[in-house]
């Protein structure tokens, strides 16, 4: 078993320092892997060299190589040896941080790790666990994704109480106090600019509350002029607005809601503030980059992913709230065997979807510790790049910029001129074909024409063809 567990771990460092040689996207067709594997599992235990060769014939064919420097899809999803470290050692431990109980260095690590990242970040003082004057506090979660239906889910209930409350200012024509939770649930609307990222639609799908997607600027920018005016509509027609998710860094163009105008119609309408920064959040960590902060004081609830740049690896997203009371009246359950001796101790069961929960705080812990703040924000810093690269597509008048540069993230754009303008579709397919063997790229929208995204290491780009 020794040996094995050492053979594991040179073939994980000969990947990683091998990984550039490596063909990015497979070559493999859906289906591939079934023909290779027998229909059924072995009855008896196979040699575990045939395993890890098989992981080398059989596995790696078919997986995209995310850490190689020729990957350029998407955003960073980055990784390093401290948090790979960190997750071998929870693994290990293996506990399931339900309650404070079930595992307390689990829980208390990671209250003091997340105050830790809301103090690097800038953020303000109510996301802090341990302040006096807080009654909020952070928590690891899974996704930016879940992130956001948490908090539609903790909105929404905070909504519906509010109404059902005697005292309560959303009276419609009628009396609340007795009404179904389901018939005030429709009334519900809820509200993101058109940049924002798919998972606030799913939210609404899950949770049954209307979305109204919200048109942005000529900087794709959220104004508060456009959502107070979105409010106004939706209370005449009956509705009852409950949330806002403004988006720090949308996927498609890095673009920046407006929070210092959002944030005053939000806590003047009784909206609660969601600030989804899933890539942006990052760049906080350097005091420079912090000029689309400005009215986060504003916010119930802010969220983003150590996981795409801050070399701390997948799954790990950091999610914070104004008022974690607000979340243990959503999700609070109390079965018997769940309760234990220390009531006032914080049970992150309380907090989210799950009842169980993985020991992700060490990984963070070890790669804030083994880097350190200032070796993060350097890192950060990188952004230098994508200033450089808009330059080099400046300086080629066969491509265009159609949108301002954000942090690590270009827009551009293929210009195609009448005399070799075939189809769009073509063209794109020939700048897909071209980067497969070493270069990965994706797909976005920018009103309504079809662009590939792509990430240089730690700097994210993306690119098209227009008529």
């Amino acid at each position: 078993a020794q040996a094995s567990r050492k053979e594991l771990v040179d073939y994980i460092g000969q990947y990683l320092t091998e990984i550039r040689s490596r063909r990015v996207l497979p070559d493999v067709q859906p289906g591939f892997l079934r023909t290779l594997l027998p229909s059924s599992a072995p009855c008896e235990p196979e040699p575990w060299e045939n395993i890890l060769q098989d992981v080398e014939n059989i596995i790696m064919p078919g997986v995209v190589h995310w850490q190689s420097p020729h990957m350029h899809a998407y955003f960073p999803a980055l990784n390093s040896w401290p948090s790979l470290l960190g997750d071998m050692l929870a693994d290990a431990i293996n506990c399931l941080g339900f309650t404070w109980a079930s595992s307390p260095a689990c829980t208390e690590l990671e209250m003091c790790v997340m105050d830790w990242l809301c103090k690097a970040l800038g953020l303000p003082d109510h996301f802090l666990h341990h302040h006096p004057d807080s009654r909020g506090g952070g928590i690891l979660q899974s996704t930016v994704s879940e992130c956001t239906l948490v908090a539609l889910l903790a909105a929404r209930k905070d909504k519906i109480l509010q109404m059902k409350s005697s005292d309560s200012t959303e009276m419609l024509s009628d009396s609340l106090t007795d009404t179904d939770e389901s018939i005030l649930n429709s009334r519900l609307i809820a509200y993101a600019s058109d940049q924002a990222h798919s998972s606030v639609e799913k939210a609404g799908l899950i949770s049954l509350v209307k979305i109204r997607f919200l048109e942005t600027d000529e900087k794709f920018s959220l104004r508060g002029e456009t959502l107070q005016r979105a409010i106004q509509e939706d209370r005449r027609r009956g509705l009852l607005p409950v949330m806002l998710c403004a988006t720090l860094g949308s996927t498609g163009v890095c673009s920046f809601d407006c929070l210092a105008e959002l944030g005053p119609i939000c806590a003047r309408e009784g909206l609660w503030l969601h600030v989804d920064a899933a890539y942006a959040g990052s760049a906080l960590l350097c005091p420079e980059l912090r000029y689309f902060l400005s009215g986060m004081e504003f916010a119930d609830s802010f969220v983003f992913n150590p996981s795409k740049w801050m070399m701390v690896h997948f799954d790990c997203t950091a999610f914070w709230v104004k008022d974690k009371f607000k979340l243990q009246q959503t999700f609070s359950v109390d079965p018997l065997y769940l309760r234990h001796d220390n009531s006032g101790a914080t049970d992150f069961m309380h907090w989210q979807i799950p009842l169980s929960r993985r020991f992700r705080s060490l990984k963070l812990w070890f790669v804030m510790r083994s880097f350190g703040l200032n070796n993060l924000q350097a890192h950060i810093r990188h952004v230098s790049m994508a200033k450089l690269f808009e330059s080099l597509v400046r300086s080629d008048s066969n491509f265009q910029i159609p949108a301002e540069r954000h942090l690590g993230l270009v827009v551009f754009c293929l210009v195609v001129s009448q005399h070799n303008n075939n189809n769009n579709t073509n063209k794109n397919t020939t700048l897909n074909n071209t980067a497969l063997n070493n270069t990965a790229l994706n797909n976005t929208e920018l009103n309504n024409t079809a662009l590939n995204n792509t990430a240089l290491n730690n700097t994210a780009l993306n690119n098209t063809a227009l008529n």
